[in-house]
């Protein structure tokens, strides 16, 4: 999981998740962590998308996929304008996304779980 301070889970977090519910949630390191929400809040919440950003999301999320995740949650509405699929070694499920399709298919069936 990438996502700001608030939406990033620290190593607790993470056992908590994995004995709870089965998973296997991977966090990155302290100094990329710290990385991620510098360039959400300096540079994304402006609107300023950067390739060599782009390029360590990359490595961020090739090195989670390296110590085993099978797939990246962005955990931050603004990371889905710097990371694409087609950007990620691994799938991505891009919160602001999974959330629109929940909202649209809410809707669709009139209010129905």
């Amino acid at each position: 999981m990438v996502g700001a301070s608030g939406s990033n889970p620290d190593e607790s977090i993470s056992s908590d998740s994995n004995s709870a519910y089965g998973l296997n949630v991977q966090v990155s390191c302290d100094a990329d962590r710290n990385y991620v929400h510098d360039v959400i809040y300096r540079e994304l919440c402006l609107g300023d998308v950067r390739l060599m950003s782009r390029e360590r999301f990359k490595r961020i999320i090739t090195e989670l996929r390296d110590r085993g995740s099978e797939a990246v949650i962005l955990g931050c509405t603004e990371i889905g304008m710097l990371v694409k699929d087609d950007d990620s070694p691994l799938p991505v499920y891009d919160t602001t996304r999974v959330h629109a399709e929940a909202a649209v298919d809410y809707a669709l069936s009139g209010g129905k779980p």
